[in-house]
């Protein structure tokens, strides 16, 4: 594989990958953002990338800056073709990223996931070893796409450490205690919010469940929002991300 991973400002380059982005989210190579906001933003100075392998452009990503005091590049949106999936090529963009956003300056890269999609969580901690920090019920409002259906857009708010993140590593996990409490589990039974370690589970694929049952699909929503969001509000941690078990978060004592 030799993938190219180049910023862009060129209007032809710029539409080119709003297609690619708005194929991932619309099912069809429209444009997601526009020409004019991308070519504004990296006029501006902020990050628009493209991967390559030769000439053929397989991904993307948009980001742009914070308040100047808090020195943070906010990542909004960085995609994969469908064809290109399992390439490794989100983790090339987010390398990229964090070279150049270590270039400028910044001291932290951070960005919006679905806390439901259990391989954004596990790429998220386990390959990048970013922090989630809050959890944002219904962020964005309605998206209607072909990635989020109807589901409200609950996401978790990630930060990524530049300094912490320069020497490329994985996130090192939280091993599970023997003490661990499974808060929610894959049956979506709830048990006690106690212990110092404590286990949220995630379907395996949600984007199934919300094809197939969008009442369940909503049934993980709110299950999730109500656990995951309550532990972080009350000082929990995110420690790891266990494929089985789910988030693994430790509670202040």
């Amino acid at each position: 594989m030799s993938i190219e991973v180049r910023t862009l400002s060129a209007i032809a380059d710029l539409e080119a990958v709003d297609r690619v982005l708005g194929a991932v989210w619309q099912g069809e190579p429209v444009p997601l953002l526009g020409t004019e906001l991308l070519r504004a933003l990296a006029k501006a100075g902020n990050y628009i990338a493209g991967a390559y392998d030769g000439g053929e452009l397989l991904g993307g990503c948009v980001a742009f800056f914070g308040p100047p005091g808090e020195r943070e590049l906010h990542s909004h949106v960085t995609g994969v073709a469908r064809a290109a999936i399992g390439r490794s090529i989100g983790y090339a963009l987010k390398q990229h990223q964090l070279g150049w956003a270590r270039d400028r300056g910044a001291a932290a890269i951070t960005w919006t996931v679905d806390p439901l999609v259990a391989r954004n969580a596990y790429f998220n901690l386990a390959k990048l070893g970013a922090e989630p920090v809050e959890y944002l019920s219904d962020f964005y409002g309605p998206m209607h796409d072909r990635i989020n259906g109807d589901d409200p857009s609950d996401r978790l708010l990630m930060r990524w450490d530049v300094a912490r993140a320069a020497t490329p590593r994985p996130g090192t996990p939280d091993p599970i205690g023997p003490h661990a409490v499974v808060a929610l589990d894959r049956d979506l039974r709830r048990g006690p919010l106690t212990g110092e370690q404590v286990l949220v589970a995630v379907p395996e694929d949600i984007e199934v469940v919300r094809t197939t049952d969008p009442a369940a699909a909503r049934r993980w929503r709110l299950a999730v929002r109500e656990v995951l969001a309550g532990l972080l509000a009350e000082g929990a941690q995110v420690t790891g991300f266990d494929r089985a078990a789910g988030y693994v978060l430790r509670r202040p004592q």
